[in-house]
């Protein structure tokens, strides 16, 4: 694929992932995150390296660490996009430790989860995709217990009952999220 061809479906696949992301958020009721979720994938740091690994059916930083065993791109996103579980790590007394995300961020990042299935995936994309993929990645044991078990909930009842009655019930239940007050959907 040429170097222009690359640009023009890089950026037409980071323009649609914004879009199904931002859809995703305002259904669950975060709309300044939909608005301003992954603004860094437009930076130079992270679009010309993505430019120039992409493929169309994964992501650029997935391709990038094979040939180099990290991406440049993907420390640059995961330290500036508090969406993802990898931000919230720190030194505390010596040791690297996972912190609790706040729960509009791992909301934030369910909607990130689903919406790159359905990109990566296309019609192969089903209400259980984003668990799967969860599950095959084996985050939670990396992440903070309490932020791996409400990603889990979360991605547990889409893969049951669907994203439109989960985001519904996510937003009816919001401020709940927002001041971090834990919410059973049942």
């Amino acid at each position: 694929m040429s170097y222009p061809e690359r640009f023009w479906k890089h950026l037409g696949t980071v323009n649609q992932h914004r879009y199904e992301v931002l859809k995703n958020c305002f259904a669950c009721g975060l709309y300044q995150q939909g608005l301003t979720h992954d603004l860094s994938k437009y930076s130079p740091s992270e679009f010309w390296v993505s430019v120039r690994y992409f493929q169309g059916w994964r992501s650029p930083y997935v391709y990038e660490k094979e040939l180099f065993g990290y991406s440049a791109g993907w420390l640059h996103h995961k330290g500036r996009n508090r969406h993802h579980w990898e931000y919230w790590y720190d030194m505390i007394n010596g040791e690297w430790i996972p912190i609790r995300m706040p729960q509009k961020y791992v909301i934030e990042m369910v909607c990130d989860r689903v919406a790159a299935c359905r990109i990566y995936q296309k019609e192969k994309y089903t209400q259980e995709s984003a668990l799967n993929y969860y599950l095959q990645k084996n985050d939670k044991k990396y992440m903070h217990p309490e932020t791996a078990a409400l990603l889990e909930m979360i991605l547990r009842e889409i893969a049951e009952r669907g994203e439109n009655a989960v985001f519904s019930d996510i937003r009816n239940h919001i401020d709940e999220f927002l001041n971090d007050r834990f919410v059973s959907f049942h």
